[in-house]
C-alpha cells in the first residue's frame, strides 16, 4: 500500500485531538516520531488556535478541584483529575498559556501541568529576598521571540506613607529550568496575590502609581524584551463604577465597568483594537438594564462566538449569594441585545473561569 507523503500525514493528524494523536503514537514509528516532533507540536497547536478548536474553559472549583467544559458543545462538564496529590490543600491557576496551566498552592509552590498529555512539572523554589512579603503578583505566558515559555513573580512588602517599602522581581524560563532577577518595577502592589493576563505577548496586571493613590493604573510586562509600560485605559471613571475587570477577550485588551445610571445598572464593555493606543478604545457594549443580575453579581466577558455576533459572559456571585446561587454562563447577542443562557450539566455552584486549548506542548522531561 502506497504511503501517504509527510506533510499530507501531518496535515491530516494536526487536525486531531490530543486524545487521538496520543493513542496513534503507537500506529507506527514513522508517526510516533511525527506526533512528538517540535514542528508538529507547533503545527497543530496553531490549527486549534486559528480554527478555535480543542478549546475548553477550565472551571476551578472549591481548594483544588477542576472541570473542563468543551466549547465546541457546552453541554456537560469533565473532572480533571490533577497529579499533585491530596496534600495540596489549595491550587489556584495563575495562568493559561497554548495548552499549559501554571498553577501555585497556599505554600506558595508553583506548578506547570499539560492536562492533556497528563505531565506535569515542579518549578525550582525561588527565594525571596526579604523576610514578611505582603503582595505576590504572578503572570504567565509563551515568548515568541525566545520560543520559550515564561512565568514573572513580583513580590514586594512596604509601609502606607512609604515609611519603606521592597521590591523584587524574578523570571522563570521552562527551556532553562531557572529563575532569574529583572530590574525592579516603578509601581506598587496593594493586594496581597494578583494573576496577570495575556494579551499581545505581554502580561498585564492594575496597579498603583504610589502608596497613596487610589486610582489603578495598566500596566503590561513585553515577554520578549522583558520591559515594563504604562497603557492608557478609555475615558471612562473608574472612581465612580461598582464594579471593573480588565482581561484579554479574543486576544485584545478588554475592560469592564459595571456602574448606576439613575435606577437602571450599566455594563459597559470596552475593546483596545490597536495595542498600547488610547485611541483605539472602543465601546463594544452598553448593556443597560440587566435585570436578571442582583446586585451580587458582575458579568464578565470571555469569548466572542466564531462568526464575532455574540459575546460569552461569566455570571459570577461575588458577595453574599455565593453559595446559595449558582455561577452561569449566556451570550449576548450584539445586534439583537438579547440575551441567551447556556445550559452546562454538573456545573459547580461556584468557580473561578480559565481558557484552555487542548495541546501537546512538552515540559521538560529533566526537571
Amino acid at each position: 500500500m502506497a504511503r501517504l507523503p509527510h506533510e499530507m500525514t501531518s496535515d491530516i493528524l494536526c487536525r486531531l485531538s490530543v486524545k487521538d494523536l496520543l493513542r496513534f503514537r503507537s500506529v507506527s514509528k514513522p508517526w510516533c516520531r511525527t506526533i512528538d516532533d517540535p514542528y508538529f507540536i507547533k503545527l497543530h497547536l496553531s490549527h486549534s488556535l486559528k480554527t478555535n478548536t480543542y478549546l475548553s474553559l477550565i472551571l476551578s472549583h472549591g481548594e483544588d478541584n477542576f472541570f473542563s467544559v468543551n466549547c465546541a458543545l457546552f453541554e456537560t462538564t469533565q473532572r480533571l483529575n490533577h497529579p499533585f496529590g491530596e496534600q495540596r490543600k489549595t491550587l489556584q491557576i495563575l495562568g493559561s498559556c497554548n495548552g499549559l496551566l501554571a498553577l501555585v498552592d497556599d505554600r506558595d509552590r508553583i506548578f506547570l501541568w499539560n492536562p492533556s498529555t497528563r505531565k506535569f512539572q515542579v518549578l525550582p523554589f525561588s527565594e525571596i529576598g526579604f523576610s514578611s512579603p505582603s503582595s505576590t503578583y504572578y503572570g504567565f505566558g509563551y515568548d515568541p521571540i525566545s520560543d520559550d515559555y515564561k512565568l514573572i513573580r513580583m513580590v514586594q512588602s512596604h509601609g502606607n506613607n512609604d515609611e519603606y517599602f521592597h521590591s523584587e522581581a524574578k523570571v522563570y524560563s521552562l527551556r532553562s529550568n531557572c529563575w532569574r532577577r529583572i530590574k525592579d518595577v516603578c509601581f506598587y502592589h496593594k493586594f496581597s496575590r494578583e494573576f496577570g493576563f495575556l494579551a499581545n505577548n505581554a502580561l498585564h496586571w492594575m496597579v498603583f502609581k504610589t502608596p497613596q493613590s487610589r486610582n489603578q493604573e495598566l500596566v503590561g510586562f513585553d515577554l520578549g524584551s522583558e520591559e515594563f509600560r504604562f497603557l492608557e485605559l478609555p475615558e471612562c471613571r473608574l472612581d465612580k463604577v461598582l464594579w471593573f475587570h480588565i482581561n484579554a477577550v479574543g486576544g485584545d485588551i478588554c475592560l469592564t465597568s459595571t456602574y448606576r445610571e439613575t435606577d437602571n445598572v450599566v455594563v459597559d464593555v470596552w475593546i483596545m483594537k490597536e495595542y498600547g493606543v488610547k485611541q483605539s478604545w472602543f465601546k463594544l457594549i452598553s448593556w443597560k438594564e440587566p435585570h436578571f443580575m442582583p446586585w451580587s453579581t458582575v458579568a464578565l466577558p470571555l469569548a466572542l462566538a466564531k462568526d464575532g455576533g455574540k459575546v460569552l459572559f461569566f455570571i459570577e456571585y461575588k458577595w453574599f449569594n455565593r453559595g446559595r446561587r449558582v455561577d452561569s454562563f449566556v451570550w449576548y447577542d450584539l445586534r439583537s441585545q438579547e440575551v441567551e443562557n447556556v445550559v452546562i450539566r454538573d456545573i459547580p455552584t461556584s468557580f473561578e473561569v480559565n481558557w484552555y486549548v487542548d495541546s501537546l506542548v512538552p515540559l521538560n522531561s529533566n526537571a
